[in-house]
Order: C-alpha cells, then structure tokens, then sequence
C-alpha cells in the first residue's frame, strides 16, 4: 500500500455545532505522529455530548477535570473511565461553552502493526473498537488532555482520505441520563463499530 498523506483540518474547517461536529468527522481521519511513524485511523463512530446535556461531563460547570470541553472547537478532552481507559473528545463549541463530541470507533489506516493491543492480542478489526480501545491503539493518554488537534502537534485531525459511506444516527451507548437521544453518528456497514448489531442497523 502506498504511504499515507494526511492534511491537517484548519479549526476553520470544523462546524461550530456539537451536533454538526459529531457528523462531520465521520470519515475523517485522527493522526498520531510517534517519531515520524504515524498510528492513524478514520473515524467511524461519534457520539455528541451537547451543552445542556445530563450525560455530558460539563452539565454542572465548568472545573479542573472537564475544562478543555470548554475550549474552542478542534481540543482534545481526554478522562479516565473506569479507572483505566483514556476516551478521548473533541472540544466542539465556542469558547467558554462545554460540549464535545466522543469519539467511539476507528478503521486503522496506518501503523497497524506498532498499535498497542493489550495482553491478549486482539483482532485487527477490534483494535480500536470502543473509545477505550481507540485510545489505547493510538497510544493517547491523559497527556493528550488540552492538545490543539487542529494544531502543529504530533495527536492530529485531518482530512478524509476516501468519502465517508452512509451515516446512520441512533442513541448513544453506556448512559442512563437522557439515553434515549439521538445523537451517536455511524458510518453505515463499517465492520468496526462498537455496539450490538441491531443497533448498528439504526
């Protein structure tokens, strides 16, 4: 396969809307540069975490472990779930206002093999399936918290690098508080989407 050219997303390029944001970067492509070896995958699985939302971390205020979802859009908010999984966020509104958009699944585009697995070897198509895995395969930690993805940095986002497939909208996954809202973002048929089937069917 030939190497990869990934273009950077300006913050320009970005919609200044959670919910717009969570659709629009289905098909783009997250970068880790690790020394010039990119871990690289296209998104295919968000899910929108809007201002006034219960499930969202920022619906009490804004403090000192939710404070880059009140960045400008195109920030990485990264946070421990469980005790041990990174999940990493986009920062997706103005300044000041908290929101951000989950991302939840990766296709791997490059560096597949230098992808950290976990003890047990799992399948490539299930190495960045789920937003703990995703972290995990693009080697993003809490460092990552506050990163400028739009920025000159190693952790990235950038343009597509084929057109995004069909993009199905079903409720978010994990959450008690106000679940039953639609705004999860799938690209339609991806083999490496988290979630149950039917689900996934939307």
């Amino acid at each position: 396969m030939a190497e990869l050219k990934f273009r950077r997303l300006t913050r320009n390029a970005l919609p200044l809307d959670t919910v717009r944001l969570a659709r629009f970067l289905i098909g783009c492509t997250l970068v880790h540069d690790l020394s010039g070896t990119p871990l690289a995958g296209r998104i295919v699985e968000t899910e929108a975490y809007l201002p006034g939302d219960a499930a969202s971390h920022a619906f009490r205020g804004e403090t000192r472990r939710n404070r880059a979802m009140f960045l400008r859009r195109g920030h990485a908010y990264v946070y421990i779930s469980y005790g041990v999984w990174p999940m990493l966020n986009v920062s997706s509104e103005e300044e000041g206002t908290g929101a951000a958009v989950l991302l939840r699944a990766l296709e791997p585009m490059a560096g597949l093999e230098e992808m950290p697995r976990g003890p047990n070897r799992i399948r490539d198509v299930d190495i960045a399936r789920g937003p703990g895995r995703l972290a995990r395969a693009l080697a993003i930690t809490l460092a990552h918290d506050r990163a400028d993805l739009c920025g000159p940095g190693p952790l990235f986002l950038a343009a597509p690098v084929r057109k995004a497939g069909p993009i199905l909208t079903t409720t978010r996954i994990g959450i008690t508080k106000d679940a039953e809202r639609p705004l999860r973002f799938i690209e339609a048929g991806s083999p490496y989407l988290s979630g149950s089937r039917r689900l996934n069917a939307g």
